[in-house]
This record gives C-alpha cells, sequence and structure tokens, in this order.
C-alpha cells in the first residue's frame, strides 16, 4: 500500500467528533500489526471512543511519542466554506 492508498484508506472512515471511532482505531490496529508493531486502544472515558498507543522499538530504550486526531469537527456552520 503506498501512501496515497493508505490516506485515500483513513479519509474514507467516518470518524467525526464525538462520534464512534471503533471502525478506524481498530483498522490502524491491525495495519500496525502488520509491520510488527503492537498498538494498545485505550477507551476513553466516552465508553464508544478510544485512544491508540503504539510504540515502536524496545521498551527499555526512550524514544519519541507522535500524537494525532483520528476525528475531524464537521464544517457545520453557515459561514464555513471552502472557497
Amino acid at each position: 500500500m503506498d501512501v496515497l492508498d493508505l490516506l485515500d484508506r483513513l479519509v474514507a472512515f467516518p470518524s467525526v467528533a464525538g462520534k464512534p471511532n471503533g471502525d478506524i482505531a481498530g483498522w490502524i490496529e491491525a495495519y500496525l500489526a502488520g509491520y510488527g508493531i503492537k498498538a494498545t486502544l485505550l477507551p476513553g472515558p466516552e465508553g464508544d471512543r478510544s485512544n491508540l498507543f503504539a510504540s515502536i522499538g524496545p521498551a527499555n530504550v526512550p524514544g519519541y511519542i507522535l500524537s494525532g486526531h483520528m476525528d475531524v469537527v464537521p464544517a457545520g456552520e453557515p459561514q464555513w466554506s471552502s472557497a
């Protein structure tokens, strides 16, 4: 899967803020597992959303954390436009 295929797959998930995100979180977890990367889904306080934590490399070596969102904020405000 090249980067465009990966992005195409990720943006296809209906991952709107405040809605369940199990589909995208599970897909990312499985994708990482395909590369031998262990990921952990951590349930959020809402009960229908999760955070995902993945670590690459030895657990006893300090590393870096990259953080991002699996959701988007809908552009529902009437004054917003794409122009």
